[in-house]
């Protein structure tokens, strides 16, 4: 149990018993089931709150508070899952989508859902195959470079709406690649867990 990274995430967030009743239900379910489909890398297994929870949970901050968010490459949950918890208590009026196309990890997010007690709709089909989702904030994580993630946010932000997209140390290149291609607002916010990431939240998309 990863209780430093714990304890360092309720100095973060100020949040209901329930809640961390529920994201303490959603990491036993991540270490139980890791083994078995790869959820997140074994190394950050014993880091998880920090790597993964408190990474996740600083991105719904930043999305519109109401609407549907639409979280692509769910995987094991993060940002998906993380988020949709924390606004049980912050912003109860949003509806989660969650897009994974590995029918295994979509099995692991129905659970996540249920072990959590959230609701949410699960779409275990490939992003680029099914119709825009229309949706008010988009999220991705460790998915695929910006280039590719402006593509699918083109196809399923609705208009005025916003992609929240955490990146590492090298997001300076892949925006410089991807304005070879897109228009884009952006706003680089630094993130909490890693002084060399960002948040990069982007809107106004639309092709060079």
């Amino acid at each position: 149990m990863d209780q430093e990274g714990r304890k360092n995430f309720s100095q973060h967030f100020d949040v209901s018993r329930e809640t961390m009743d529920r994201l303490d239900n959603f990491v036993a379910l991540v270490e139980k089931w890791n083994p078995k489909i790869n959820l997140i890398s074994k190394k950050s297994v014993d880091d998880i709150w920090g790597r993964h929870v408190l990474d996740s949970a600083q991105v719904l901050e930043f999305g519109n508070k109401s609407g549907k968010w639409v979280d692509i490459g769910s995987g094991g949950g993060f940002p998906g899952i993380v988020a949709a918890i924390l606004a049980c208590d912050v912003s109860p009026e949003l509806k989660f989508v969650l897009v994974e196309s590995d029918q295994r990890k979509a099995a692991f997010l129905r659970a996540a859902a249920r072990t959590a007690d959230i609701s949410l709709e699960i779409i275990a089909q490939r992003v680029e195959n099914i119709p825009s989702l229309e949706a008010q904030t988009l999220s991705a994580r460790a998915l695929a470079p910006l280039d590719k993630l402006l593509e699918f946010a083109n196809l399923h932000l609705a208009p005025n709406g916003v992609a929240l997209f955490p990146k590492g140390a090298s997001y300076r290149s892949e925006v410089e690649d991807a304005r070879k291609r897109w228009n884009f607002e952006l706003e680089d916010i630094s993130s909490k867990t890693d002084s060399d990431a960002m948040i990069l939240r982007v809107g106004a998309i639309t092709n060079v």
